[in-house]
């Protein structure tokens, strides 16, 4: 009579091709990683993934597949810094080609281009762009818009916003003058910069904000004639990113 085999165990534990898969698994890993430590991260970038996801794989909707963690916040610094750095260079750019054509043009005495906190500022005095007590831009004002305009068309400043702020001195306006006071004078000039930059000029109108201070944001002290000439000027305001209210949120 034949004897029958005797039936073979199988090994105990998991197959050997597991540890290949794991081996490699671990090395994918690793390897994404890397790729992570040595990248930016872009924060719009990654709300829109995890919005994207979100309900598609069972991934709750105000929830998120990455804690937030030192690295990601430092990554968002340092793009943020980086951004900043490149504004800056840009706006540097700019004052050097504004300073170039006031020199060709012998506007120094007139017009200054100064970098401040909130932006760069293109300081005009009102005898540059208007006659007394009046906001009916003069003639010579308008080569200065237009190339003023022509550099605001670049790619770099595409996206700036503009404030065009009007200042008046403390003098009140003569009798029989068009505006009854200050606060008028300043709001018409500034609405006129404005509506030449944008009507003639073609800017896209939402880049721009007017305003009239009258008297109230002097830069110098109003008790001589050629300081109250200072304090009466425009004053156009290329904003930095980081100052810009949206008022559409």
């Amino acid at each position: 009579m034949p004897r029958k085999k005797k039936r073979e165990e199988a090994p105990v534990g998991a197959p050997a091709w597991m540890t290949t898969y794991g081996d490699l698994v671990t090395l994918l890993l690793c390897f994404f990683v890397l790729l992570f430590a040595f990248s930016t991260l872009d924060a719009e970038k990654f709300q829109a993934i995890i919005t994207a996801f979100q309900g598609s794989i069972g991934i709750m909707e105000d929830g998120t597949t990455v804690e937030p963690t030192e690295f990601i916040s430092e990554a968002l610094e340092e793009e943020l810094k980086t951004k900043q750095e490149e504004e800056l260079e840009d706006f540097r750019k700019l004052q050097e080609q504004l300073e170039a054509f006031l020199e060709e043009h012998n506007l120094q005495a007139d017009v200054l281009v100064t970098l401040e906190t909130i932006g760069l500022v293109l300081r005009l005095q009102d005898n540059v762009l208007f006659d007394s007590g009046r906001s009916e831009l003069r003639q010579e004002a308008l080569e200065l818009l237009t190339y003023l305009s022509t550099l605001l068309k670049q790619s770099e400043f595409a996206d700036k916003h503009i404030r065009i702020e009007g200042h008046t001195d403390t003098d009140p306006l003569h009798p029989g003058a068009r505006y009854e006071t200050n606060w008028e004078l300043s709001v018409a000039r500034a609405s006129r910069v404005v509506r030449h930059l944008i009507e003639t000029e073609g800017l896209a109108p939402e880049r721009f904000t007017a305003a009239g201070y009258s008297k109230y944001h002097p830069v110098a002290p109003n008790d001589t004639a050629i300081n109250k000439a200072k304090n009466r000027r425009v004053d156009i305001v290329i904003l930095r990113a980081e100052m810009i209210i949206d008022f559409t949120e």
